[in-house]
């Protein structure tokens, strides 16, 4: 039979389960403390407080809020939807409910669209914007964009980037992505260069204090410490103004990147290794390329179609 646990009561168990039991990562932690706590926040307003007096609409209801007051788009909202089912499960097999309420919801329909991509004009644009008259920290920057959109990196994988997994002589970057995964990259000649100069000519002045704060990173803040996801999504947008290119955001280098390579005739599983996607149906939202590549690669590679016109 259900108890009176409530749902505050609950959450910070269910994050140590996660953490002690399922050995969650501690960005993956955050990210469901996040998500529940917003939860808890929108069944407080509606004054449900016990585990067991969530009802099916209460979570509809915060899903719909998710949506119409902070605009989240459906894939971010299956997410959420995500944590909670995990939560509610947690919650039945505790003995706290008898009756899991995130049963009969159904995931929204995952965005289909290509999410927003930049040309490589544009690209090339954003990332000249880093230059000499930007600022002390130019080539950081530089090093940062070239390596975003040569790399496919996340926001949040910058930070992470450790000097040690930067190969020069290779031309490959160690990257640890999420859920603890690493992910060797390789990077073109811009952005080995853009890193030989900021590495030579910027970072041994980031990294002067002996205290460890730079944590082995590569890409250093003015502070010597790296650079946090927050700080990466300024950096972008200050660039994007500089070069009149309007709204611009981290993840569209890394849409950039993926999408270039599928145009160039990449495979689709190289594409995903190199996102380090665990699901190819994730990086399959790449393959929606224009109308006019699709007919000229049927019209140049189908052997039929190829004999006819030659």
């Amino acid at each position: 039979m259900a108890d009176a646990t409530t749902i505050s009561q609950a959450l910070p168990r269910y994050l140590s389960h996660l953490k002690v039991e399922a050995g969650l990562s501690a960005r993956t932690l955050d990210a469901y403390h996040r998500d529940l706590a917003l939860l808890l926040e929108t069944l407080e307003a509606r004054g449900v407080r016990a585990c067991h007096q969530v009802q099916p609409q209460d979570l509809a209801e915060h899903l719909r809020l998710l949506h119409r007051e902070r605009g989240l788009q459906p894939a971010s909202i299956a997410r959420h939807l995500s944590s909670i089912r995990m939560f509610f499960r947690w919650l039945e097999a505790d003995g706290c409910i008898d009756d899991n309420p995130a049963g009969p919801l159904v995931p929204p329909t995952r965005w289909k669209r290509l999410p927003g991509v930049l040309s490589p004009g544009r690209i090339r644009t954003l990332i000249e914007a880093a230059d000499s008259s930007a600022g002390r920290l130019w080539s950081r920057d530089r090093a940062m964009l070239e390596l975003m959109y040569a790399a496919g990196l996340r926001a949040s994988e910058v930070g992470l980037l450790g000097h040690s997994g930067w190969r020069p002589s290779l031309a490959v970057m160690l990257v640890d992505g999420k859920g603890d995964k690493q992910r060797l990259v390789p990077v073109g000649r811009p952005a080995v260069r853009a890193v030989e100069c900021y590495l030579e000519e910027l970072y041994p002045t980031l990294r002067r204090f002996n205290d460890g704060r730079d944590q082995g990173r590569l890409i250093l803040s003015h502070t010597g410490r790296p650079l946090t996801r927050v700080a990466v999504w300024q950096i972008v947008r200050r660039y994007a103004d500089r070069a009149g290119l309007g709204d611009v955001h981290p993840h569209m280098l890394r849409h950039s990147f993926a999408t270039h390579l599928l145009q160039g005739g990449a495979d689709l599983r190289v594409v995903q290794e190199l996102l380090g996607h665990s699901n190819v149906a994730t990086t399959q939202v790449y393959t929606h390329v224009d109308s006019r590549h699709l007919r000229d690669v049927v019209m140049n590679h189908l052997p039929r179609e190829a004999r006819r016109s030659a």
